[in-house]
């Protein structure tokens, strides 16, 4: 076999999936694997396709496993397959592909997921010391597979591969809009498409209880609005999760968000009341009173409840947000807290999380929290999620404590995908000793539910998600930010085959706002501008839980392809001066379509009163294409230009950030640069022709 030989550094030097290329084309993997050697032959898919498992791990769950892998391949190729195929993995005498796992996995932090895939002229093996990595190597196989004129085939190649980090995940909010089973079970198999292995259920806030509990059923009665998952829903998803190799972490926020909890039950609250459901969005004051044995008693009897549900060794009690004003009112916490030195309330909050963490610990769980709950002296077998920073993570790490990276990953900001996958939990650089670094456990994407619904989370979970997967399964070396782009519009269509919504939910939205089936005008729209970012969109309106999601703020993208494209051929044209003919052509098509895109919106918008509060946007989006039009003229030509003409376009170009809609136009800053290169040196030194500041990304839940 004639091999590309490349280890972890090298796979990120050589861009793998974008110029190391076999005989079938590009690869497309994401996660970019540990180890690969490419060959220049290639195995040939078709009808004939059988496999068998083998070893002790060849169990119903790697059986599963593998129908569900056959399935999509038949699916995709549209290959007909013998019904064997299916239904016998025991008894093919010369089968195309043989899957062996040593031992069945068990579904914990620290299981081994690492496997060996070999694909030659004459067939596949694929082995794992566990099932769950045999899972993981099934999903690298249908990666693999190329479609092309030639027919179905997979490219000669071996890979030897393993995750960087041992916990990565994702954290779905279900509290503030609950998330029906569909919604889960299709993230999931997003999540094992991708190699995550940690999902992070947020079922309890202000906004929501959604567990239900036989021994308290006020809380699931009076605290959900009919609205929660039964013990035999969440063993499901439990069970669902762990068949493919997921593990289910339950999030029950305390003592802070507390309003659900005390609108079940009040006589364990700090203040008076009464309570009822939060239906909007911050940080409130309710709080259960750490002072007072019933709160004990009580979570004594739930916390037991809890943890013979749910399988897994960590239960997250979050512990974040509690801005102590309900103790601090109250005079019985206040003469507590004198009595027994606690000065402020973060000192409170740690004699109670010292009480939960005894009621964790005999029911055989270890816990887990944001940042507030970190406090030196805690015992070290508890796990920090940091949504404050690495500093934070690294100070925890550097005192013993374990710690998964948030920060960086919240998804729900609207942030690029770029800005996640650049964010690493533990680079290079980090100031961390052998010992420390090994406490960094992984990260976890954050899904926050405060402007999502079970129509459009799928979109602000995918694709992005997977870049974040690969920043936490693959080699640290690996961050070519253009071929990731690249890989990950491949992924997304792949992850279309499991039910997700993220690609087609947007033409189904925009059809019932505009109540037409010609939506061009608005599509192009949407490649311009993206929704609010950070957390900008509560501030410009007021949002509930009964809001509308269906507005074209929930159907934007979050990072916008269209526009990115475009901004990357003016950067391409600024580097060049403009000398790229590809280049210029593509950046003057673009603004030619969005200037002339305006009158055709208009037209939409007519009997679509849902629409009206966009039309600003696409105003503003063709008066930019103008300005870009003009400054690409200029600079093709040399003409010169004053300053009056300079500082006129800037501050045209600046009024055109105003958010309308709750989204705002992303392609502004890519015309600065345009009209910062018409004006040659009397932009050079200008401040105007820096892009605007970033507004803070400090993350709150």
């Amino acid at each position: 076999m004639r091999v590309v030989r490349m280890t972890a550094v090298a796979i990120a030097a050589m861009t793998i999936a974008g110029t190391v290329e076999s005989a079938t084309g590009a690869l497309d993997l994401m996660p970019v694997p540990a180890q690969l050697e490419l060959g220049a032959s290639a195995l040939v898919v078709n009808d004939a396709f059988t496999v068998v498992t083998e070893g002790q791990g060849a169990g119903p769950r790697l059986d599963r496993g593998v129908r569900r892998m056959l399935r999509r391949l038949s699916d995709r190729t549209t290959l007909f397959f013998a019904n064997a195929t299916f239904l016998d993995l025991a008894n093919h005498a010369d089968p195309v592909l043989v899957v062996r796992a040593d031992r069945i996995g068990r579904v914990e932090l620290g299981e081994d997921e690492s496997y060996r895939l070999a694909v030659t002229e004459g067939g596949i093996r694929l082995e794992a010391v566990t099932d769950i990595g045999a899972l993981r190597g099934l999903e690298t196989l249908l990666q693999l597979v190329v479609l092309d004129e030639r027919g179905v085939s997979l490219p000669e190649v071996s890979i030897v591969d393993r995750p960087r980090f041992p916990w990565r995940g994702l954290m779905i909010d279900s509290s503030r809009h609950f998330m029906p089973m569909e919604v889960l079970r299709r993230n999931l198999d997003g999540m094992a498409a991708v190699k995550l292995n940690v999902l992070h259920w947020h079922l309890v806030d202000d906004q929501g209880f959604r567990v239900e509990s036989p021994a308290l059923p006020k809380l699931h009665e009076l605290g959900s609005d009919g609205l929660y998952y039964t013990r035999a829903q969440i063993r499901e998803i439990i069970d669902y999760a762990a068949d493919r190799g997921i593990r289910v972490v339950p999030e029950f926020d305390l003592p802070g968000h507390g309003t659900a909890w005390l609108t079940a039950y009040p006589e364990l609250a700090s203040a008076p009341g009464p309570y009822e459901i939060e239906r909007s969005w911050g940080i409130f004051d309710p709080t259960v009173d750490p002072t007072i044995e019933a709160t004990y008693t009580f979570l004594e009897v739930f916390l037991a409840e809890m943890a013979e549900l749910f399988d897994d060794a960590f239960i997250h009690i979050g512990g974040d947000e509690n801005n102590g004003k309900d103790w601090l009112a109250n005079p019985e916490i206040v003469a507590f807290m004198e009595a027994n030195g606690y000065h402020e309330p973060l000192a409170l909050q740690r004699y109670f999380n010292e009480r939960v963490l005894a009621i964790l610990t005999r029911n055989g769980k270890r816990m887990i929290g944001w940042d507030e709950i970190f406090q030196n002296g805690l015992p070290k077998d508890i796990v920090i999620q940091s949504w404050r920073g690495r500093e934070s993570l690294y100070e925890s790490a550097r005192l013993g404590y374990s710690g998964i990276l948030s920060n960086g990953y919240y998804i729900d900001l609207i942030h690029p995908t770029s800005d996640h996958y650049l964010n690493d939990p533990l680079p290079a650089d980090a100031p961390l000793s052998a010992d420390e670094s090994a406490r960094i456990l992984g990260g976890e994407a954050t899904m926050w539910a405060e402007f999502v619904s079970p129509e459009t989370v799928d979109s602000r979970i995918w694709p992005r998600t997977a870049a974040i997967a690969e920043r936490l399964w693959s080699p640290g070396a690996v961050r070519d930010l253009e071929d990731m782009y690249r890989r990950l519009d491949r992924v997304s269509l792949r992850l279309e085959e499991l039910g997700l919504l993220h690609e087609r939910n947007r033409p189904v939205m925009l059809r019932r706002l505009c109540g037409c089936r010609d939506t061009a005008a608005l599509e192009v729209l949407l490649g311009a501008i993206e929704p609010v970012k950070v957390y900008n969109r509560g501030r410009l309106r007021a949002h509930t839980q009964f809001s509308p999601l269906t507005r074209m703020v929930d159907a934007a993208w979050p990072d916008a392809e269209p526009a990115r494209e475009f901004g990357r051929a003016v950067e391409r044209l600024r580097e060049a001066g403009v000398t790229d003919v590809e280049d210029r052509t593509a950046v003057r098509r673009s603004l030619e379509i969005w200037r002339d895109n305006h009158a055709a919106v208009a037209a939409t918008l007519t009997g679509s009163p849902g629409l009206t509060e966009i039309l600003p946007m696409s105003a503003a989006l063709a008066e930019v294409s103008v300005i870009g039009l003009e400054a690409l003229s200029v600079a093709e030509t040399g003409k010169d230009i004053t300053r009056d003409w300079f500082e006129d376009r800037l501050a045209r170009l600046e009024a055109a950030r105003e958010s309308h809609g709750q989204t705002e136009l992303v392609v502004v800053d890519p015309v600065v640069s345009l009209v910062c290169v018409a004006a040659g040196r009397l932009a050079a030194r200008a401040e105007e022709c820096r892009p605007a500041d970033d507004a803070p990304t400090a993350a709150g839940h």
